[in-house]
């Protein structure tokens, strides 16, 4: 397996793991939360109020709201997806654009500061990662290149 792949593979497995423990401690500690979702439907998630903006909101329903931001409608999601997106590639020879990384660890830098302590800070080195392994990538050919 070549270094890019290698890093690749660490940059993708970072993702995932970071995504589905997100994931599965939401599901850890608001678990009731959850299961009243599936009891009442999954619209029951985040309901569409569009009548009257000015309604007070129960304790209730703001949780309800923040367990939805927190999980299924948080980073996770979309962060599992670009692990496993980032693996296949990986599995297929393709580099992924150093833009991706740099994107990947100034979001999770920002995460990180600001909301401390949190485990942000690994989705940076999943982003440095990335931007290696596409700096070796782009390497290679011109390095080939030079000595046929």
């Amino acid at each position: 397996m070549n270094s890019g792949k290698r890093l690749l593979r660490w940059a993708s497995g970072i993702m995932i793991v970071l995504g589905s423990g997100h994931l599965f401690l939401l599901a850890l500690t608001a678990w009731q939360d959850i299961t009243g979702w599936v009891r009442r439907g999954m619209w029951a998630a985040v309901p569409l109020a569009l009548g009257d903006g000015g309604a007070v909101q129960t304790v209730e329903s703001l949780q309800n709201k923040v367990t939805f931001w927190g999980g299924p409608g948080s980073f996770a999601v979309p962060l599992i997806l670009l692990g496993c997106l980032t693996w296949h590639l990986a599995g297929r020879g393709v580099a992924v654009p150093a833009g991706i990384g740099w994107g990947v660890a100034a979001w999770c830098a920002l995460g990180g500061v600001l909301l401390v302590p949190s485990p942000f800070f690994a989705g940076v080195v999943a982003g440095a990662l990335i931007i290696v392994a596409a700096r070796k990538k782009d390497l290679h050919p011109a390095v080939h290149a030079g000595t046929s």
